[in-house]
């Protein structure tokens, strides 16, 4: 059984890596939900964290790849959904001064 504790932890993990390096490359994060990955990476830190306590190897190991892949995907998309909010205020504001004239 630990056999197939590792193989699940390595498939699991590095299915992130081409979302991770995607996202990373090309910055488009359109299709992927913000709460969802800040769900998801803290979910990951908190496995990580049962995993230390643990002292299990594929837990922390798994885990600790897995949240170095998520991570910068949440920041990116987080970055991007900042910007695109501000994006459509200014939008709603030139479009409020254009309106009062």
């Amino acid at each position: 059984m630990d056999h197939i504790g590792y193989i699940a932890a390595f498939l699991t993990t590095f299915a992130f890596l081409p979302q991770a390096v995607k996202t990373i490359r090309t910055r488009d994060t359109s299709g992927l939900s913000l709460a969802m990955y800040a769900c998801l990476t803290i979910g990951i830190a908190f496995w990580l964290l049962y995993g230390i306590h643990l002292q299990d190897v594929a837990l922390i190991g798994a885990n600790s790849v897995t949240l170095i892949l998520a991570l910068p995907i949440l920041l990116i998309v987080a970055r991007n959904a900042l910007a695109e909010r501000r994006r459509l205020k200014a939008a709603a504001h030139a479009a409020d001064l254009l309106h009062n004239k």
